[in-house]
């Protein structure tokens, strides 16, 4: 039977683990230590009904949806799971898109598939573990109302949509970044809603760190609700769905400077009727976030703001900041500066899909010598809102 008290474990051992990381780079965890984390892991991964080895090293379970670690929550008690969601956005598509805007294939690979009943989820590792909390340590948490609230060292580069409404939609163009240890690069679409107090938010994308995935771009979501934080599927709340689209996995094929380019087709959004929201990837629901755990200043009703960009972060004062996106200012344009196209937003009162209007588009770049962002306007629906961003490696640590 589950209970809060398992919860309260998990959350006590994960405040234990934050300080075990914050040292980790200095000290060789202990024994007591490493049993204390092996007992988190047998709590986060559940028992399998069949397993995958990934060819990047992983092993992806398939766990009964019914037993998977979100229902631990004390909220989700009596929760019954939505399989998809009961309303669907009418996003527009253009059908005459150019070959330019390819979006990217995306597929578990080797095409593995979980079994009905079961959804797929990334086994986490020890290592995992450990890379998960640092990385939360050194900034990766979500997106504070207040851009002061910024760690040293953490630079954005956004085009920001504040107005009241009940999600949106990006197609992130994926690249493979080279970062440096205690650094990570990012690009992700953001829903957010709250005051400083109650802030909430949602976001979703790929992410590139050295101790993830050996250095390559993976899928992720980091998200807020009550003042908790998680990333991925590492804590309860995130209710899984999907039996072939794991967080956490390599994102792949990824875009090639001057070559052809990929992307995430990704939308956020809170589902008319039971007010969920829901996590859909290149038109398959990944899984949902259930309305109780959400605040009603915060995410409860609605969101307040939609953000569209790229984040980097390096703890090092020693090291120069990571490269964002591709890498290419905004200048350098299709092909070179990594976008976000396709933008789109739900208007809160008519509950249409709608594209933000370009007057309303508000761009933000928190160190513009380093990184920044700029709007477009073109022909074409995928085109007609979009955003090019990013930069090269050369911050120092501020």
């Amino acid at each position: 039977m589950r209970s809060s008290n398992k919860f309260i474990l998990l959350i006590l051992s994960t405040i234990t683990l934050i300080s075990l990381v914050t040292e980790s780079r200095k000290t060789i965890p202990s024994q007591e230590k490493k049993r204390e984390l092996e007992k988190l892991l047998n709590h986060i991964n559940k028992p399998a009904i069949k397993s995958f080895q990934s060819k990047h090293g992983y092993i992806l379970d398939c766990i009964d949806i019914h037993k998977q670690l979100a229902f631990d929550h004390p909220l989700l008690k009596n929760h019954s799971v939505q399989l998809k969601p009961t309303t669907i956005p009418k996003w527009t598509r253009d059908n005459n898109t150019s070959q330019k805007s390819t979006s990217l294939p995306f597929r578990q690979e080797e095409d593995i598939i979980c079994p009905p009943g079961t959804v797929i989820i990334k086994r986490t590792t020890l290592e995992d573990l450990i890379q998960f909390q640092r990385l939360e340590s050194l900034g990766l948490k979500p997106t504070s109302k207040d851009r002061n609230d910024d760690p040293p060292g953490h630079y954005t580069a956004v085009a920001q949509y504040y107005a009241l409404n009940f999600g949106g939609k990006g197609n992130i163009n994926v690249w493979d970044p080279q970062v440096e240890p205690d650094q990570y690069s990012l690009s992700s679409l953001y829903v957010q809603g709250g005051r400083r107090e109650d802030f909430e938010t949602i976001s979703a994308g790929w992410i590139v760190s050295p101790k993830l995935n050996h250095n390559h771009s993976s899928l992720f979501l980091a998200w807020s609700a009550n003042k908790k934080g998680c990333y991925n599927t590492l804590c309860p709340g995130f209710v899984q769905v999907s039996r072939k689209f794991p967080l956490g996995s390599v994102a792949r094929p990824v875009s090639k400077y001057g070559g052809k380019q990929y992307h995430l087709e990704i939308s956020i959004y809170q589902e008319r009727l039971t007010r969920d929201w829901w996590y859909v990837l290149k038109g398959e629901p990944v899984g949902y976030w259930p309305n109780p755990l959400f605040s009603y200043n915060g995410l409860a009703e609605g969101a307040d703001n939609v953000w569209w960009g790229g984040e980097v972060f390096s703890a090092d004062k020693n090291r120069i900041s990571p490269i964002m996106g591709s890498g290419f200012v905004p200048q350098d344009d299709f092909g070179k500066a990594a976008y976000i196209n396709g933008l789109r937003v739900i208007d809160r009162y008519s509950r249409k899909v709608m594209m933000p209007p370009a007057k309303d588009l508000v761009v933000y770049a928190s160190s513009p010598t380093c990184y920044n962002v700029k709007t477009i306007s073109r022909r074409g629906e995928y085109w007609s809102r979009a955003i090019f961003y990013g930069g090269p490696a050369g911050c120092t640590v501020r």
